[in-house]
């Protein structure tokens, strides 16, 4: 998936907290979100996405 595409995903109304977490879970969502208005792109971006679906 491209990094653009992460934070257009609308997220779920709950958290299901399973591991690995899902995609559109709210939490993983809300890092990524957090992670590009700090100026993240491309393949940083991605790996935020990753971490964040581990936690």
């Amino acid at each position: 998936m491209k990094s653009s595409k992460y934070a257009g995903l609308k997220p779920k109304k709950k958290c299901c907290r399973s591991k690995p977490r899902c995609k559109r879970c709210p939490l993983v969502l809300h890092k990524v979100h957090k992670a590009e208005l700090m100026g993240l792109r491309g393949k940083e971006l991605e790996k935020v996405y990753k971490r964040a679906r581990k936690a």
